[in-house]
């Protein structure tokens, strides 16, 4: 992993993300993308089973942990959709450098 993919994790991650992890999560997996979507669904899973999602002692406090969870399910979702682009990420539209792509020409019917 080169300074750009973990200087890539961190921003994603936080600070207090473990170097050593993230160094062997990236040789385990390859790509930049799936070692943060893999932190982030652990990070998802610890907040929705090991804790209430609410504590509420009337009128002294009240403590909602939804609005993090939500948080983490819309980082999940544009990391899947490719935003914002991983420095090891493939270019796009290339698809393979040995291959070619195929396109189907379709009528249009006519008025």
């Amino acid at each position: 992993m080169d300074a750009a993919v973990r200087a890539w994790l961190v921003s994603q991650l936080g600070t207090s993300t473990d170097l050593t992890n993230l160094d062997t999560r990236y040789t385990r997996l390859g790509t930049a993308r799936a070692v943060a979507l893999e932190i982030l669904r652990e990070r998802l899973a610890a907040l929705v089973h090991d804790q209430p999602t609410t504590i509420n002692v009337s009128g002294v406090v009240s403590l909602s942990y939804a609005e993090n969870i939500r948080a983490i399910e819309r980082q999940i979702l544009q990391l899947e959709n490719g935003e914002p682009p991983a420095p090891d990420d493939p270019a796009p539209g290339l698809g393979t450098p040995d291959g070619f792509g195929v396109i189907q020409l379709v009528a249009r019917p006519r008025r």
